[in-house]
């Protein structure tokens, strides 16, 4: 049985926000798929734990006029509003940074405004032959590192790139790196102890992290996607399209790498290693220690995102949370060690997993990936 509270939370918001969005729609001349899978699931888990994040709705559509698919961002939400409003400012800006050598191509934008005191944004639906992880591996390789090297190609190098930067999209320093994981381990040790395993290596993290701050620093001022994975990107006759960019920032330029890697850990592993090699063979050495860094940093945040959850939620999704801290404590002892995470620890977490996720969530997963 699920946690009732977060769940009843978001069916509420949810309902109430459909309620006000959806005469909206039809007059601007839309009509909502009967199916949504952005709003079923565990979404309302995650909705729960990002307590900081604005709220809103993420809706799939179809305008009437002609059939053509949409995608519509939906909310009555001020910081909703605000995320909104800022994903179009990145995608306005990106498109005229003098300083960038690369950019992402975007959904065209088909209708935004302001109606009721909803704020709607809605774009192209952007339909693929085949979904990333369907591709094969030499042609993935080949996307994912035109998309890291679009990004590392927008470097802040005078104050002025970094001050346009910092006001339009946020940047992080070394400073802001460690502080982060500092939180991220005093909620884990809160959790689980200081004695629990994750505990142990979350502070092995840190203390990595503090003794090479500089290699941070040193490659910091790029441009970078902090949820670069396959579900944020879309490719279209040979076009890699950018789908969130709310989640652009400035920051080290092998956060984009890290968050994309660890992610193939899970769905990818030949994938993983690929781009840990080709790190390794074409780059220098310390930007092979600034990558490690980075996945340590992110695995310390999805850890604590974990225990976060966990604290949300019960039975079966309780027992899928505390999986899901096990097996990534699991991926970043294998990080810190540099080794390669063993096949059987990943296929009995995918096992497990399944076991106890939803048949909601299963549904809702379909196409993510």
């Amino acid at each position: 049985m699920q946690h009732v509270e977060p769940k009843a939370k978001w069916e509420s918001y949810k309902s109430d926000e459909l309620a006000k969005a959806s005469p909206l729609l039809t007059e601007m001349g839309f009509v909502l798929d009967d199916e949504q899978p952005h709003l079923s699931g565990e979404r309302f888990l995650m909705q729960a734990v990002t307590t900081a994040a604005g709220r809103k709705l993420i809706l799939l559509g179809t305008r009437v006029s002609d059939g053509t698919r949409v995608v519509i961002k939906a909310t009555s939400d001020i910081k909703g509003t605000e995320e909104i409003e800022h994903e179009r400012t990145c995608r306005k800006i990106l498109g005229e940074l003098g300083f960038a050598y690369g950019v992402f191509y975007s959904p065209e934008e088909i209708a935004y405004g302001a109606r009721n005191g909803m704020t709607i944004s809605i774009q192209r639906f952007l339909e693929q032959e085949k979904p990333f992880l369907e591709r094969p591996l030499e042609e993935q390789f080949g996307l994912a590192l035109t998309s890291l090297k679009a990004q590392e190609g927008a470097h802040a190098t005078t104050y002025a790139h970094y001050r346009l930067a910092e006001k339009t999209f946020g940047a992080r320093d070394e400073n802001d790196y460690l502080t982060n994981y500092e939180g991220f381990k005093d909620k884990i040790t809160a959790a689980l102890g200081g004695s629990s395993e994750e505990s142990v290596l979350i502070a092995r993290g840190e203390k990595l992290l503090k003794e090479h701050d500089i290699t941070i620093a040193r490659y910091s001022g790029f441009l970078t996607h902090t949820d670069f994975v396959p579900h944020n990107l879309r490719i279209q006759n040979g076009r890699i399209y950018l789908l969130d960019h709310s989640s652009l920032q400035f920051g080290n330029k092998y956060e984009g790498w890290a968050r994309f890697t660890n992610f193939m850990t899970l769905y990818n592993p030949p994938l993983e290693e690929a781009l840990i090699e080709y790190v390794r063979l074409n780059r220098a050495k310390e930007e092979s220690l600034s990558f490690k860094l980075m996945r340590v940093y992110r695995l310390g945040e999805i850890i604590s995102f974990y225990v976060r959850a966990s604290g949300e939620a019960s039975g079966d999704l309780k027992r899928l949370e505390l999986k899901r801290i096990e097996f990534w404590g699991e991926v970043l002892s294998a990080v810190l060690e540099d080794k390669r995470l063993p096949d059987t620890i990943r296929e009995n977490y995918k096992k497990d997993r399944d076991a106890v996720r939803s048949d909601e969530e299963k549904k809702r997963q379909i196409g993510l990936h």
